[in-house]
């Protein structure tokens, strides 16, 4: 009897590791596959700095791949066009200035503005106080710098506002000023471009060297292109892509998730400054902390708050970018089709769904010491 029942419990114990691996098998072949992530490319405009670090933290903080994307951020640089990119299948999506897509689509490019992430401009034109050159009438005759392809539709607007033709040489010598400022520096031209987030922080990074200490805004005269007394501000940074990518519904998901988890990583930046500086150096950058600090709370300057919420601008200011460009030579005619927020407006509501901020109505900017170097 007793060597029959330790026969029956060593039976027993076989059908249950049976049955146990059988289940294990069965739990094991019903479980989901880990997810696969779409990949996609965004071409920046130009190399790693914090006027891209709301998508470097998108990175940094899995959001698009919480978002079921993968994506590789192409850094730009001068010889460059983000448009051309985009159009030539090498990126799905593209940033640049929104008068450029207008230019772009002007010749024939099917690009199309998905989403508006700055909603001010930041771009300027300096010129040293004690030269007396206090408004941009007074650039006629003089050497006037500027950033080439593409970067040059806002100044050219203010020349041609004031009755000075870029494209004369004897209205004014047009420089095709390198990407630093030491030809203003080195006051080798009279004016020079700007943007506030940029090359202006580098000339108050530099010392003066009659006085030996670190340049003050009080040296110089600061155009802002979106001034009342300019009014030449255009649009700048927009997220694009293609109308054949745009129109495919297949990609409709695709869109608004990578917009989604772009405007949370800006929300994050305009949370926490300091980290997103920190994110940016640790993506490889030629400038220093202090320049890259000074960066992130100038850009985050140009995106909040905005009423309409992150992406998402009013009609009049497309209108106004567009009107700007035509009445002063950027394009030969008001766009149509050039701009649609109907993804971006998606992914806003899903943000606003789950409690997120997407309009930073409280939103201040820090205060940020220059450093010299911008160390």
């Amino acid at each position: 009897m007793k060597r029959n029942y330790v026969l029956a419990l060593a039976a027993l114990v076989v059908v249950a590791a049976a049955l146990a691996a059988a289940f294990g098998m069965s739990r094991a072949q019903a479980a989901p596959k880990q997810q696969k992530l779409t990949k996609v490319t965004l071409q920046l405009k130009w190399v790693t700095q914090a006027q891209f670090a709301g998508y470097y933290a998108a990175v940094a903080k899995g959001y698009y791949k919480n978002l079921g994307l993968d994506v590789n951020l192409k850094l730009g640089g001068p010889d460059i066009t983000p448009e051309q990119t985009v159009l030539s299948g090498q990126a799905e999506f593209g940033i640049d200035w929104l008068p450029n897509l207008f230019a772009t689509r002007e010749k024939g490019g099917k690009i199309v503005s998905i989403a508006q992430v700055f909603n001010k401009s930041g771009m300027t034109e300096l010129t040293w106080k004690d030269s007396g050159l206090n408004s941009i009438s007074k650039l006629r005759g003089k050497k006037v710098g500027v950033w080439c392809c593409g970067n040059q539709p806002e100044l050219f607007a203010a020349l041609n506002k004031n009755g000075i033709n870029p494209a004369k040489s004897s209205d004014v010598t047009i420089v095709n000023q390198p990407f630093d400022m030491n030809l203003f520096l080195q006051k080798k031209i009279d004016a020079a471009a700007a943007m506030t987030y940029n090359e202006l922080a580098q000339v108050l990074e530099t010392k003066n060297a009659t006085t030996g200490k670190l340049n003050q805004l009080s040296d110089l005269n600061v155009f802002k292109m979106a001034s009342p007394s300019v009014g030449t501000g255009m649009l700048e940074d927009n997220i694009f892509t293609t109308e054949k990518y745009l129109h495919d519904p297949s990609h409709a998901t695709t869109i608004k998730n990578f917009l989604q988890a772009s405007f949370q990583g800006w929300i994050y930046c305009r949370d926490h400054v300091a980290d997103c500086t920190s994110i940016v150096l640790k993506n490889g950058t030629a400038l220093g902390h202090g320049h890259q600090l000074w960066q992130m709370n100038e850009i985050n300057k140009l995106v909040w708050p905005n009423s309409f919420g992150i992406g998402h601008v009013s009609p009049a200011q497309v209108a106004s970018t567009a009107k700007i460009a035509k009445t002063y030579g950027v394009t030969k005619k008001l766009p149509t089709g050039a701009v649609t927020y109907t993804l971006a407006d998606q992914a806003l509501n899903s943000l606003k769904k789950a409690g997120v901020d997407v309009y930073g109505s409280k939103y201040k900017p820090i205060k940020v010491t220059v450093t010299a170097g911008g160390k």
